[in-house]
């Protein structure tokens, strides 16, 4: 009857869940398959990730769905990548504003896993290919990448982890 009681007791508690590390709203992120750190945009707006990326070229490979590209980023060089497709993403377009009204069909884009190192936290995480090289951040981190990086958002702060170290 005691360890009946005392189990009774433990499910009584409350249970706690981790504390999230707070980031800030630019965070320095390495990609450990291309050995390169960008300067990310912590965007809890968006679900999921994006990488910059060019000359994307969907083909196949053993039966399996793969991709061909290249980074668009400042300082890219110009190899080509090859990766497996995990899934094809269909992202919602934005409303040019003057008839909110009308649907806007999503556009398709390739999304891929990628081992991604913010502070000192390792986690492979989905990421979408898209050419991103008229915004000033070449990745994005939605809000799925930031679940599995247990973060939140701090929009007043920048760079709170510094340099990637995985």
């Amino acid at each position: 009857m005691k360890s009946l009681l005392a189990l009774l007791s433990l499910l009584a508690l409350p249970v706690m869940a981790a504390e999230p590390t707070l980031y800030g709203r630019y965070e320095y992120i390495q990609v450990s398959e291309f050995g390169e750190t960008f300067k990310a945009k912590m965007d809890t707006g968006a679900l999921t990730a994006s990488l910059s990326a060019k000359d994307i070229e969907l083909f196949k490979r053993d039966g399996d769905d793969w991709v061909r590209f290249r980074l668009a980023t400042k300082d890219a060089d110009n190899k080509v990548y090859e990766h497996k497709v995990s899934r094809i993403s269909r992202i919602k377009g934005r409303s040019d504003g003057e008839d909110e009204d009308e649907p806007v069909d999503p556009t398709k884009r390739p999304v891929v896993d990628l081992e991604l190192c913010l502070g000192n936290v390792k986690r492979t995480v989905e990421v979408n290919l898209v050419d991103r090289s008229h915004f000033n951040y070449p990745l994005l981190i939605g809000a799925k990448a930031l679940r599995e990086f247990g973060a939140a958002v701090n929009p007043a702060r920048r760079y709170t982890a510094d340099k990637p170290e995985c």
